[in-house]
């Protein structure tokens, strides 16, 4: 017993058109939807294929199942696997020919593992009773949910500290193995009910468990994605990465739940809407930035910026006395050049810094106190913009003794 291969890609081909009536997947299946009932089809006046009646996946001997992309059918009696097809075609399925082929799986990953469940799962001699035949989505199953309503933490490398966010976003879901979900997951009265199974359902208990369980998992997905060096240990790389944190994702699931080996199903890509971060990790995450960008070049235009305007403002607060006063200050802890120190573009430590001139000695019997130097000095700063007629005129006073 089992299924007869009538024809590979025959979906919207000359065969499948030639049957009068078939089962297929319904009109309208939700792209989240994993798990629908084979509905009877038939063909209308123009020779294509619409829903006329549904049969309860309920097949007989002989019955003709349509398979299209994205999906794979499997034939259950009692709960037990009697046939399984997931390469696209037309299907006969016949209780007497011994010879008929059971499993039509392909060669790609998901064959190879079906192959294997179905050793475990199969029904073994001639059925006593009818059919059932359900369709499974072998496709990405997108639109799943998750968000966290208060804070998660986990500890950063990159920060070298514990930080916590609140986060919501959406993954998909692929059934990487059909007979094991079926087996271990799927409520009873979907396999013999004919009932949909879609995991983004809110009156789906199953799917309700499984969004519990990414949520629980989110900690140690963040965890696994900051502190892998490979992924440059960086918290905001997150929402641009969805395949990388899909991984981090899916192996923490899979750590914590077992979802691939017990249930057949795998995360393969994430969108994280947002991420809201608490107070602490953002104060972090703001002196990051500020450090990023004050490093190398950028820093020492900074430096520079920031002692330029501390002598404009010294000028205009205390006059003479200020800027002189600033830049005794400035030369006593050796700002001069005024630069970070940086290293070579061939590597190794930076050259170092030429050594100042030593300052000129006074000439012989020059006065320390000298009027006529003092009146050079302001008015040389006077010309220079440093210092106002005001600031000079006083300094003139000041030297004279006026």
């Amino acid at each position: 017993m089992g299924l007869i291969q009538a024809a590979i890609g025959a979906v919207g081909g000359t065969l499948g058109d030639q049957w009068l009536d078939f089962y297929g997947v319904p009109a309208g299946t939700s792209s989240t939807a994993a798990i629908v009932p084979a509905v009877r089809q038939g063909q209308d006046a123009r020779g294509r294929g619409s829903n006329t009646r549904d049969s309860g996946n309920v097949i007989t001997n002989g019955s003709k199942i349509i398979v299209p992309p994205g999906y794979g059918v499997v034939l259950l009696e009692n709960g037990a696997f009697t046939g399984f097809a997931a390469e696209p075609g037309a299907y006969v399925w016949s209780s007497d020919e011994p010879a008929s082929q059971s499993v039509f799986a392909g060669d790609d990953l998901v064959g190879a593992v079906v192959k294997q469940s179905w050793e475990r799962f199969k029904f073994g001699g001639r059925p006593a009773t009818q059919q059932t035949a359900i369709f499974v989505a072998i496709k990405e199953l997108p639109n799943n949910r998750f968000g966290t309503q208060s804070e998660i933490y986990w500890d950063d490398a990159f920060l070298g500290t514990q930080v916590g966010a609140i986060t919501r976003g959406t993954y998909t879901l692929k059934i990487t193995d059909p007979l094991t979900f079926i087996h271990n997951f799927v409520p009873a009265e979907v396999i013999t009910g004919g009932a949909t199974f879609d995991f983004t359902d809110i009156d789906n208990p199953a799917g309700e468990q499984l969004f519990n369980e990414v949520v629980g998992s989110l900690a140690p997905a963040f965890s696994m994605y900051t502190n892998d060096p490979a992924k440059g240990n960086r918290i905001t790389r997150l929402q641009q990465d969805s395949i990388g944190f899909a991984q981090s994702l899916s192996a923490a699931v899979e750590q914590n739940y077992q979802w691939k080996t017990d249930r057949g199903l795998e995360i393969v890509k994430t969108a994280i809407i947002s991420i809201e971060y608490d107070a602490t990790t953002r104060e972090l995450l703001t002196k990051v930035q500020r450090a990023d960008a004050l490093s190398g070049a950028r820093g020492n235009s900074n430096l520079q910026a920031s002692v330029a305007e501390g002598i404009e403002s010294a000028g205009e607060n205390a006059g003479t006395q200020g800027i002189i006063g600033m830049g005794m200050g400035i030369n006593s802890v050796g700002v001069g050049g005024l630069q970070q120190p940086t290293t070579p573009p061939g590597g190794g430590p930076a050259p170092a810094a030429p050594a100042e001139p030593a300052p000129a000695a006074p000439a012989a019997g020059a006065a320390a106190d000298d009027p006529v130097a003092a009146l050079k000095r302001a008015k040389e700063m006077l010309d220079a913009g440093l210092i106002t007629q005001a600031d000079y005129d006083a300094a003139k006073s000041k030297a004279l003794g006026l």
